[in-house]
């Protein structure tokens, strides 16, 4: 009999869910990391919110659990990776909690616009200081929403309801998709220059990573206010904090901090500023959801080995995993190259299957491309949610298959339509497990994937590979590889360069403005 342990407040009804589907559980709240490790070897199965932390150490003696179920979006605090390398599954909920979430990002920006808690706190002061508390209207406003996903998208319906017009930056936002939820899709740059109110709703990425900051910030609109319910990181707090006493930004309603749990904080205490320790889920309902959807879930898996919203495994059946183990690597590689070099909205994307790949189960194939090339922008996207997701933005996804081999037995080729233009990837298998790229952009080039690379197209000129080597040089980045290609003598070229270590941003600007250079970026895998 499979055995979990719920080491988080969860809902009494997630452990009949368990107890029903045959499931031992013992419930184990508030354990320290040390109490957690001595008794996690006993387990098959481990259910969390936040507050238990599956460190590597942790899982390094959970000798026999086989999924760890986050009641909940967020997974900082399971090491994913090192669970991956364990053979764990990690599963979330993540659409447990979208209207709860975004319910709170409406409140807050109501009792930002009337400073309720100010005026509150005066009131139950004995004071009555009515002609201090001079808000603003929401009606006719116009609410930015960077981010216009699950959560987002709910945020933009509630403020349409009261009757503010909605502007949303979202570069994975179709026009078509735009349309139907009946905001305006724009650039960053104009989102700030117009909008009234601001709300984030966007994961933590590279990209998104201190979107508003000193600079974003000064091309706001003056007295705008400002909410965030989604991640800490995505404001720098300091900036913000200048923003409100130069008088810049009107205020702002906060959720999320860089460091939680955030006992200390430059912008506490400040007037104008509303903050709530995280509350963005927590409402009864959504925490009932979130604990039934991840003890079916769990259920599901140790009893019958189906898997659904995991991070680190695709659903695959017993019988189709070894052929398609490593087929879902290539994939997954192709979908996260052609994902880290898109930066407009997709509108669709084909996934071309020939040769011998063609003959097996393609749709695990499919789904991971799209989970590949979706996971830069978008947080908790795996192989189950994915098409999903790609349905709700109105991406035309396809499939072809020919079974005859063209100049490889097997190939993979990657699609992918945006708004800006149509590029191509292709890739193969050499040994029968060995994933290799053969073609970018038409170009035809044969590339091993690696953790960090360069992406480079350029103008076939002499001189632009020691101009290019000098650079990396002169960084002390070394070369592991270097992969070239081009269409013809003189036109358009392809390179890609396999380095010992991640690059920096200032390192690629400098790339980019070598000559010859058309397109540079910094990749990782």
């Amino acid at each position: 009999m499979p055995k979990v342990l719920i080491s988080d407040s969860l809902s009494p009804r997630a452990v009949e869910i368990f107890k029903e589907r045959g499931i031992e559980v013992d419930v184990k709240t508030g354990l320290k990391p040390d109490e957690l490790k001595a008794i996690i070897g006993g387990y098959d199965g481990l259910a969390i919110r936040s507050s238990t932390k599956v460190t590597k150490d942790v899982l390094a003696v959970a000798t026999n659990l086989r999924v760890v179920g986050r009641a909940g979006i967020g997974v900082d605090n399971v090491d994913v990776p090192a669970a991956t390398a364990r053979g764990v599954v990690v599963m979330n909920t993540p659409f447990g909690n979208s209207i709860t979430t975004a319910e709170h990002a409406i409140a807050m920006m109501m009792a930002l616009a009337r400073d309720i808690p100010e005026a509150n706190a005066s009131t139950h002061a004995g004071k009555w200081e009515k002609n201090r508390f001079m808000g603003v209207e929401l009606y006719g406003k116009t609410l930015g929403v960077i981010g216009c996903g699950n959560i987002g998208s709910i945020v933009a319906d509630r403020a349409l309801g009261l009757k503010m017009k909605v502007v949303a930056f979202d570069p994975f936002l179709s026009p078509e998709r735009a349309q139907d939820l009946g905001v305006e899709k724009v650039e960053l740059d104009e989102l700030l220059r117009r909008a009234d109110f601001i709300t984030l709703h966007t994961p933590l990425t590279n990209e998104t990573r201190a979107i508003l900051n000193r600079d974003s910030l000064a091309r706001t609109k003056k007295g705008v206010r400002i909410i965030n319910c989604a991640r800490g990181g995505l404001i720098v707090e300091e900036d913000l904090k200048a923003a409100i006493e130069s008088g810049h930004v009107a205020g702002a309603a906060l959720d999320v901090f860089a460091e939680e749990p955030a006992k200390q904080n430059g912008l506490f205490g400040m007037d104008r500023v509303i903050c709530t320790p995280h509350l963005g889920a927590s409402t009864t309902e959504a925490q009932e959801n979130v604990a039934l959807q991840v003890a079916e879930q769990m259920a599901d898996y140790l009893v019958s080995g189906a898997v659904v919203n995991a991070l680190n495994m695709p659903s695959v059946s017993a019988e189709d995993a070894p052929k398609l183990r490593p087929y879902m690597k290539l994939a997954e590689q192709l979908g996260s190259f052609a994902g880290q070099i898109t930066e407009t909205g997709l509108k669709a994307v084909t996934v071309e299957f020939e040769g011998q790949v063609a003959e097996l189960n393609t749709r695990p194939l499919t789904a991971v491309v799209l989970k590949g090339l979706l996971a830069p922008l978008m947080e908790s996207v795996n192989m189950v949610n994915a098409p999903v997701i790609a349905r709700e933005r109105e991406i035309k996804v396809s499939e072809t298959k020919r079974q005859d081999a063209g100049d490889y037995q097997t190939l993979i080729r990657v699609i992918v339509s945006t708004e800006a233009r149509t590029r191509t990837l292709a890739g193969t298998l050499f040994g029968g497990d060995k994933p290799r790229l053969v073609e970018i952009e038409d170009v035809p080039i044969e590339a091993e994937v690696t953790p960090n690379m360069l992406f480079i197209r350029n103008e076939d000129k002499p001189g632009f590979i020691g101009k290019l080597g000098t650079a990396l040089g002169d960084a002390g980045v070394n070369i592991a590889t270097f992969h070239l290609g081009r269409t013809a003598a003189g036109e358009t070229a392809i390179a890609l360069v396999c380095v010992d270590q991640p690059l920096g941003d200032d390192l690629v600007e400098r790339i980019r403005a070598l000559p010859s250079v058309v397109r540079a970026k910094a990749l990782t895998f």
